[in-house]
């Protein structure tokens, strides 16, 4: 996550991109805080699927400036979307 957000720190243009980064980075420790200080399964889902959807657009804008970049975030939505099987399973069951 650092490398990638190293390749667009001084694009031109990344303002937006800069942005979706640092709301998806408060996402993903909110997440935490949530699911593990709250011990609020449902709430930690509905803030996963957010998170989710911002690492993806923060990927797209990404694309936009440093494909690079861009790929770095693959792995880390694939751990999020391995997280959000898991906590909507751990919902579901309790």
């Amino acid at each position: 996550m650092g490398v990638a957000f190293y390749l667009i720190w001084d694009k031109k243009n990344s303002g937006i991109a800069k942005t979706l980064y640092f709301i998806q980075l408060t996402l993903n420790a909110l997440w935490s805080w949530i699911f593990f200080g709250l011990h609020s399964l449902v709430g930690g889902l509905i803030e996963i699927i957010f998170l989710w959807f911002f690492i993806l657009a923060t990927i797209i804008e990404f694309w936009h400036i440093d494909r690079r970049a861009a790929y770095l975030l693959f792995p880390y939505l694939v751990w999020v979307t391995a997280a959000t099987i898991l906590n909507f399973t751990l919902a579901w069951l309790n």
